[in-house]
């Protein structure tokens, strides 16, 4: 394994995503690619992370001792896309996510990230659960 993306948002599941992503990494002698956006390209959202955040992961990588790179795109993928096409273009071996429960409704009236990568991702996905 060499490179592994993760789709990081400031939630409990972001941050379960996160950690699974530094323990395989660090394991696997892996790159790590952190990718962040807002909901559907709104860099206003609340899942937007802020700078601190970001800066946050990088010194937490960084400590680790491992190769990353932390985005943010903001030319308005949604963040399936945004995800998807990092692991695209870096050739990740695996990509990460944080899940949560969702009702049957609630994932189509809003959608699903996690569906719309476990569906299109041309490599493994790991799906993980906050504590």
């Amino acid at each position: 394994m060499q490179n592994i993306v993760v789709g990081y948002i400031p939630t409990p599941q972001g941050t379960a995503a996160l950690s699974a992503a530094i323990q395989l990494a660090t394991t696997n002698r892996a790159r790590v690619i952190v990718v962040n956006t807002g909901r559907a390209g709104n860099y206003a959202d609340a899942l937007f992370a802020t700078a601190e955040d970001m800066d946050a992961i990088d010194a937490e990588l960084a400590k680790a001792g491992l190769d990353h790179e932390v985005r943010q795109p903001t030319d308005g993928h949604a963040a399936s896309e945004a995800i998807l096409l990092a692991a695209d273009e870096v050739g990740a071996d695996l990509i990460v996510i944080g899940i949560r429960r969702r009702s049957p409704v609630g994932k189509v009236v809003m959608g699903s990230t996690a569906q719309n990568i476990l569906l299109d991702a041309t490599c493994a996905v790991l799906a993980v659960k906050a504590r």
